[in-house]
């Protein structure tokens, strides 16, 4: 294989005392025409390495197909209007429909702003009337958004452009005449830290963002995350803040009925603690009258307390749900309509990452039941009316099934599919089996992994795609994704690992993964691909790897400490050279979650698994392709270039490719990007592993 040439410096930085070498630093400046002319070289290479991945037409067939369904968003009802994103058959983007007397309109549609399909629609709120709607759109994958408002009435722009924000959180005061959200400071004052120094303002529509007052933030560190909320009839304004992404954060409330909303009297609720809290307030709650909050506070798989906005403060709570030691608490809603007998509330919970949903007596926590949801799947957060209600819209999906909204109304304890939801049809048609294995980690740690496989079809082993994530939290719960269910349909196995670092069961599997514990991460990784073979799903030789982000980091961690048990690897924005993360994107963020080479212990355990630090002369790694998207203002392209160059570089092995793709980021794309980036996955996996779209029914070599 004869890759771009990549000239390789001697570049050494001396870090407490140890040396290291970065020999690809010049390929960090995407500006410099160096890096340029070997990304198009790359681009050359990558094209010609995928013309010797058959069936990739086909892949892209089936992926289109699946991915072609009718979704529908989890509804946000205001007065006698809903409000909801729909993505239509075949649509690029979703678009924010509103449904008032029975007719759905089209408000935003991020096609229709932006023909070429380079503008998403990242986030959006109604007022608490239903008469006007914020929104946010960002371009070329970056994620950086401006926020306009809309009138719902006539569709035309009300306010906005307002820029510097990025998904924020925007909370409505009564009457929509202005709201609460989070913005940066100008570039200009913090060069190259144009991403951080948020600060909460209260802006007032018609007027020009730079008169918004600032409510909250100054004086505060620079990577510190906003979030901002206004209880439904506007009387309580909460205000959370974290450490870049740690899963620890403070809270405190403030009485708008009491003070002036441009000066809100803040009160602590939960500060100095290494927890995290959320408020429930029901409308019409006075000083005196019950809040709930969720918190992992002394109950690392979360609870359920009260207390009162009078004296919210950790000394006042008391246990209303408590803790278990069996499953995670992930939302909570109290439902406290008059027309109910006694108020109550509906929790969510997951036990190895499948949702689980219980309704309890709101008056002393009992338990009263059960809801029964369609399969072993997950559920998204609750919602409600913002009056003192008695329903409750969620998100139902699984591994066979499409992400479907479901509607719980406490007056007679049914469980139904909502309408217009329901267009997501059920994907399952028999063809899936999902079960679930246990690894056994290096530490005696049990770690759990959905096996997706073709039912019907025991002859084993088959080609087998590991994946996973193992950080900040995050989950890999069961959810519906079309290349997984195109990879099985053809006669593939698919695994989805839920490796420490993640919040599969609770804060602290989060924290057994984080900072210097890392490594546990990549050794339950490992544990679970010895698993696989020694269970017969499949062999080394039939065995890939697919990650992204820190999923990339994950591969790229089992690539370079492994390469010999895995037969292909596909990184996707992967983060890579661990000694400088913090230098570019938003890995300032991410201290808490990794360590910082600043400090000299943890900059040890940062060298020992950083991929592009641990890639050797003359190893033969596997293929590998590595992807990046040029406008990923998270995790910077560089770290996919730069181990790229090294693998291609050492590899005796290979091939290796990179894929860079333009006008897209770390989030949310068209369609078709979406289903050309699975296929590219597929292909290349299929190629290297041994299967075709076909399945059975190919005669191809490539066929199992």
């Amino acid at each position: 294989m004869r890759y771009p040439g990549a000239p390789r410096s001697d570049r050494r930085d001396l870090l407490h005392g140890i040396a290291v070498a970065d020999p690809y630093r010049w390929l960090e400046d995407a500006a410099d025409r160096r890096t340029r002319e070997w990304q198009d070289d790359q681009r050359e290479l990558f094209l010609r390495c995928r013309e010797r991945w058959p069936h990739r037409a086909e892949w892209s067939s089936r992926l289109a197909e699946t991915a072609g369904r009718e979704i529908t968003s989890v509804p946000a009802v205001r007065g006698l209007r809903t409000f909801f994103t729909r993505v239509t058959r075949n649509s690029e983007h979703a678009a924010l429909y509103v449904s008032e007397d029975g007719v759905d309109r089209v408000l935003v549609d991020p096609l229709v702003i932006d023909p070429s399909g380079d503008t998403v629609l990242e986030a959006w709120n109604p007022s608490p009337e239903g008469e006007l709607i914020s929104y946010q759109l960002s371009a070329r994958g970056t994620e950086d958004c401006v926020l306009l408002v809309r009138d719902v009435a006539t569709g035309a722009v009300a306010d906005g452009p307002i820029d510097r924000v990025r998904r924020t959180s925007v909370a409505w005061l009564p009457g929509g005449a202005s709201f609460y959200y989070v913005r940066r400071l100008p570039p200009e004052l913090h060069p190259g830290e144009e991403l951080y120094h948020r600060r909460i303002y209260l802006h007032r529509l018609g007027t020009d963002p730079a008169e918004d007052v600032l409510i909250f933030g100054a004086g505060r560190a620079a990577s510190q995350f906003y979030t901002v909320a206004v209880s439904p009839d506007g009387r309580w304004l909460t205000v959370s803040a974290a450490a870049g992404t740690s899963p620890h954060n403070e809270l405190w409330l403030a009485d708008l009925g009491l003070s002036d909303p441009a000066r809100p009297a803040l009160r602590p609720v939960h500060v100095g603690e290494a927890a995290r809290t959320h408020t429930r307030i029901v409308p019409g709650t006075s000083r005196g009258d019950t809040m709930w909050l969720r918190t992992t506070a002394a109950a690392p798989r979360g609870r359920v307390v009260s207390t009162t906005p009078d004296d919210p403060g950790q000394a006042t709570w008391k246990t209303i749900i408590p803790e278990r030691r069996d499953a995670v608490l992930n939302d909570f809603v109290p439902l406290t309509d008059d027309r109910l007998p006694h108020p109550v509330a509906l929790v969510s919970w997951s036990r190895h990452a499948v949702s689980e949903i219980t309704l309890h007596d709101l008056r002393d926590g009992r338990e009263l039941g059960e809801l029964k949801l369609p399969g072993n799947g997950s559920v998204g957060p609750f919602h409600t009316r913002p009056a003192p209600g008695h329903e409750v819209w969620f998100s139902y999906a699984d591994h066979t099934t499409p992400r479907t909204v479901l509607h719980f109304d406490a007056l007679d304890e049914r469980l139904r599919t909502w309408f217009p939801g329901a267009r997501a049809q059920d994907e399952d048609d028999g063809e899936v089996r999902v079960t679930v294995e246990s690894a056994v980690s290096r530490d005696g740690t049990t770690v759990r992994v959905f096996v997706v496989s073709p039912a019907g079809r025991p002859d084993r082993p088959r080609p087998l795609i590991l994946t996973g994530y193992g950080g900040f939290g995050a989950s890999m719960s069961p959810a519906y994704s079309p290349d997984v269910l195109a990879w099985v349909r053809a006669g593939g196995v698919y695994a989805i690992s839920c490796l420490r670092g993640g919040g599969e069961e609770g804060a602290g599997w989060h924290r057994a993964g984080m900072g210097r514990n890392k490594q546990r991460v990549f050794d339950d990784f490992d544990a679970v691909t010895d698993h696989l073979i020694r269970q017969g799903w499949t062999t080394r030789h039939r065995l890939g790897i697919v990650g992204s982000s820190n999923g990339g980091l994950l591969v790229a961690a089992a690539v370079t400490q492994h390469p010999e048990k895995y037969a292909a690897a596909v990184c996707l924005a992967p983060l890579t050279d661990m000694v400088r993360y913090e230098r570019s994107g938003m890995g300032p963020s991410w201290r808490s979650e990794f360590g910082t080479a600043d400090d000299p212990g943890e900059l040890a355990a940062l060298l020992a698994y950083s991929p592009y630090h641990n890639v050797r002369d003359d190893v033969a790694y596997p293929p590998v392709l590595v992807g990046a998207f040029d406008g990923d203002t998270r995790v910077d392209p560089a770290h996919a270039r730069k181990f790229t160059a090294a693998l291609q570089h050492s590899s005796a092995g290979g091939p290796v490719a990179l894929r860079v793709e333009r006008h897209v980021g770390h989030g949310g794309r068209a369609t078709s990007r979406l289903v050309g980036l699975q296929a590219d996955v597929l292909a290349f996996c299929g190629h290297h592993l041994g299967l075709c779209p076909e399945g059975d029914r190919c005669a191809c070599s490539s066929a199992p």
